[in-house]
């Protein structure tokens, strides 16, 4: 059993294609991808309300260490750059978000635009009786 996982592995191994396929160079990114593809995603989906502004402090300084590692590593991982770009990008927009949100009246215009949403929508909604006499 130990020769055939051998010979298995030795197979592998001496094709380059299947060998990085096999490696953490190339899982080790794939698994991370969650994390730039929810940024994205809350950039477009979610009320910069809930934005966490140390989550997203801590977030933007982890991508830049790891971009930073995997320029380092034998062989330059560019998979792993590749996902901790879009990640610091997504990161560094949900912290302008955050920013505009919180320091710069980004707040006060939501509460205004939705205080007037619910007016409009009360003024539309509210159906005259009958006539009397």
């Amino acid at each position: 059993m130990a020769a055939a996982i051998s010979a298995l592995n030795a197979k592998i191994r001496s094709n380059p294609a299947l060998s990085y396929f096999c490696s953490t160079h190339f899982w080790g990114p794939v698994s991370n991808f969650g994390i730039p593809v929810a940024a994205v995603l809350d950039i477009t989906r979610k009320d910069p309300e809930i934005i966490s502004g140390k989550m997203t402090t801590a977030l933007v300084v982890y991508s830049a260490v790891f971009m930073r590692y995997s320029m380092a590593v034998t062989p330059k991982n560019y998979l792993l750059f590749g996902c901790h770009f879009v990640n610091e990008c997504a990161q560094l927009a949900q912290g302008y978000r955050y920013i505009n949100y919180w320091n710069y009246g980004g707040r006060e215009r939501s509460l205004a635009e939705k205080a007037k949403e619910a007016s409009t929508l009360t003024a539309a909604t509210t159906v005259p009786g009958p006539a009397k006499n």
